[in-house]
């Protein structure tokens, strides 16, 4: 999938003489042909005439070579459907159909664990048997995790892998189901516009987790991407945790003037929106449960699942990681399929211990549907600071 621009000019990235000449011809530079090839970005303007002219090769064909499929080339591939097909019939292939089942290395009561590739597995799960999807794919950052996968492919191979696993996911799904994403938002970005023509948009979620690690040239990286879809016009499920409101930490007071509003806030907490500051990334030996690699955070999912499932709904998610999706699905009696491609101790040693994600999760919890929780309550009273109780027994009296 590299050098696309300059296959469809019939050039050689190695041939440095010819590269030249044909730049003064299209009168681009060299540095910028190189920026198109390697990121596979259509020119535009006075560039794409030069390159054209220069290649020889219309505007259109440009396109269709690069694998840019914008809007006027589907229109001319839906106008002329009946003549294209017959063209591309034979060499489509089904690459799935003889590859065997990954073996099954952990059954609990409520769900199945394999270990391989989550693309040998998925064309032998059922469509439409799943309430929700959650993938975490690897980003493509060049890391080295357990189980030795290429984290390090070029733009166009990791999104044509992603779009692979992704029609698997769409498929499994069921009418009503709902899928998130989590990746980074530069890749979401791209694979938004797929799932786009395949599921309904709900939202773009940004979850603020910071990391010391600014990059030069960039704004400060802060948050990750998850997005969040469902098959058909609305999910069948959808009833989203309220959170306490934000407090002072020190004293407990109000950070926000609520005014003559206190009286109309919900005792059962602040609406969810679609930015989460609140989940924090897990760098904690206590609440890690694998080295080397980051881990799902345990709140994360937990909200994930209460917003878009029911008890004995069935979850699924391809990429098993350190098992957070697994865990907090078996915790919260749903059933769930996983696959992991790399090693599966770290899963398996932490259903065997359960009992301590389970402890935390319900810690969890006991922060969610409340306007003030009642650690916080206590304190708040101590300090005279006004209370739902309160700003009842005030109204009553008026």
């Amino acid at each position: 999938m590299k050098n696309l621009l300059y296959d469809a000019l019939n050039l050689d990235p190695d041939d440095k003489l010819a590269l030249h000449r044909f730049s003064r011809q299209a009168g681009v530079s060299p540095q910028k042909l190189d920026y198109y090839n390697r990121g596979n970005i259509l020119p535009s303007g006075s560039d794409l005439k030069g390159i054209c002219s220069a290649g020889d090769i219309p505007e259109l064909k440009l396109k269709i070579k690069m694998g840019i499929l914008d809007s006027s080339v589907r229109d001319l591939i839906l106008q002329n459907a009946d003549e294209i097909f017959p063209l591309i019939e034979n060499t489509v292939k089904r690459d799935n159909e003889s590859k065997s089942v990954p073996p099954k290395v952990l059954e609990t009561e409520l769900g199945s664990l394999y270990q391989g590739d989550c693309l040998e597995l998925m064309p032998h799960l059922e469509s439409e048997s799943a309430d929700l999807v959650f993938a975490d794919p690897p980003f493509n950052l060049n890391k080295l995790y357990p189980s030795k996968i290429d984290d390090n492919l070029k733009a166009e191979q990791y999104l044509k892998w992603c779009e692979k696993w992704l029609a698997e996911c769409v498929r499994i799904l069921k009418y009503g189901g709902s899928l998130f994403l989590w990746n980074l938002p530069k890749w979401n970005s791209y694979l938004a516009e797929y799932l786009n023509r395949r599921l309904t948009f709900r939202h773009w979620i940004s979850v603020n987790i910071k990391y010391s690690l600014p990059i030069r040239g960039r704004l400060y990286p802060s948050h990750y991407s998850l997005l969040y879809y469902c098959k058909g016009e609305k999910p069948n499920v959808f009833h989203p945790d309220r959170l306490p409101m934000d407090l002072c930490p020190h004293c407990r007071g109000d950070i926000k003037d609520y005014g003559g509003y206190k009286n109309k806030m919900n005792p059962e907490g602040i609406n969810l929106t679609d930015v989460w500051s609140d989940i924090p990334p897990v760098r904690h030996k206590k609440y890690k449960k694998r080295n080397g690699s980051n881990e799902l955070s345990v709140k994360l999912m937990d909200r994930i699942i209460e917003m878009a499932s029911d008890r004995d709904d069935v979850i699924f998610d391809p990429f098993g990681g350190s098992g957070t999706t697994y865990a907090v699905a078996e915790i919260k009696k749903r059933k769930w399929i996983g696959v992991e491609v790399g090693p599966i101790e770290d899963i398996i040693r932490r259903f065997d211990n359960l009992d301590e994600d389970a402890q935390y999760l319900s810690k969890i919890r006991k922060q969610t549907n409340c306007l003030i929780t009642s650690e916080d309550l206590k304190k708040r009273i101590e300090n005279g600071w006004w209370t739902p109780e309160s700003v009842k027994k005030e109204k009553i009296g008026k």
